[in-house]
């Protein structure tokens, strides 16, 4: 008998069904029996969500759990004799290894740092903060300028080592700082458009060299889903240290969360992402001297917001800064920046007029 008797089921449209644990959908696969000798209830099976919910009910867990089941498997010989069938365990493959992670040239990190006026993110962040804080922000970072679509923005992934990991292009509008999504997502990565052959990826946090940083170590560790967020924040509230996973998931693995082990964190989800993060902070909470998972903004959102999955920076910049009051008043008047540059005039204060 082939000891991968009982194995998951095939993926085929339709196989996939409801969680028992979870409740999603089409995300649990059940185990068969290759001989076609029983049918395992609908609960012996694994559901993808390996992080989030976890369940996992092998065969031989329900055998245990039922052994009279075990008992009335039987299979005939040559002469049609009963005899007891033996069942016995599945047997893993063993797992294969890992190809080893690969890195971008950190001279390409140094060659992007450049151009920051053609950038539209950058542009953008200047009408927030000015150009002073938004160079040295960019330059913390380590944010760079891409040749595609006019100027966006790179991303670079450079781990606690300093060794760059990946570098994601996304393009922006350059007066609302918003991604460009139409007529097409504008965004990309290096490699790819490098055309990098076999070029293994393994994504860090964005920021991560940042906690290189010896003078950073007991500074609290506060984790967004977008690059640019952190950005945001990092302007608004400088006394964390600001990273981003890049999405929901993104980098928001087991592996990649080590490099917090003994720092405080606290997770800023976007709002449609509160519950799945609450979930995942278990994992930091074994790791880390503490974590948490604010509510802050579930707490004064209203249900529109909800909808709109708005994040912290959504929130910090709903209020203009003198900055970008002062970039209003330019519009309506454009001499006043003639003025600013003639006179060499350094901005103070702003209030709404």
């Amino acid at each position: 008998m082939s000891e991968y008797r009982f194995h998951l089921q095939k993926y085929r449209t339709g196989s996939k069904t409801a969680c028992p644990k979870c409740g999603r959908k089409a995300c649990f696969t059940r185990y068969i029996d290759g001989e076609g000798q029983i049918s395992f209830p609908d609960n012996v099976g694994k559901c993808d969500h390996i992080n989030s919910c976890g369940y996992h009910y092998t065969p031989k867990e329900y055998f245990n759990d039922n052994p009279t089941v075990k008992e009335t498997l039987t299979g005939q010989d040559g002469n049609g004799n009963g005899i007891s069938t033996v069942i016995k365990p599945t047997v893993k493959p063993s797992p294969k290894p890992q190809p080893q992670i690969s890195y971008l040239p950190y001279d390409w990190v140094e060659q992007s740092i450049k151009r920051f006026d053609i950038n539209p993110l950058y542009q953008y962040l200047t009408t927030v903060a000015g150009k002073e804080k938004t160079d040295r922000l960019f330059n913390l970072y380590k944010v760079g300028t891409s040749k595609m679509w006019n100027g966006a923005t790179v991303f670079w992934q450079i781990d606690r080592d300093g060794n760059v990991r990946a570098g994601k292009i996304m393009g922006y509008d350059a007066k609302t700082g918003h991604r460009i999504k139409q007529p097409f997502n504008q965004v990309s990565w290096v490699h790819s458009v490098r055309k990098m052959q076999d070029f293994h990826m393994k994504q860090c946090l964005f920021g991560e060299h940042l906690l290189a940083d010896i003078s950073s170590s007991e500074r609290t560790v506060a984790i967004v889903e977008s690059e640019k967020t952190a950005l945001v924040a990092a302007l608004f509230i400088p006394d964390l240290v600001w990273l981003a996973t890049g999405g929901m998931h993104g980098s928001f693995n087991s592996e990649a969360i080590q490099v917090l082990r003994g720092r405080n964190v606290v997770l800023f989800p976007d709002l449609k992402a509160t519950y799945e993060w609450q979930r995942k902070a278990g994992m930091l909470q074994s790791i880390c001297k503490s974590a948490t998972c604010s509510d802050l903004l579930e707490e004064m959102a209203t249900d529109g917001q909800r909808e709109a999955g708005l994040d912290i920076a959504d929130f910090l910049l709903m209020e203009d800064t003198p900055q970008m009051i002062l970039q209003k008043m330019i519009q309506r008047n454009p001499a006043l920046q003639t003025l600013i540059d003639t006179l060499d005039l350094e901005l103070v204060s702003a209030e709404k007029i």
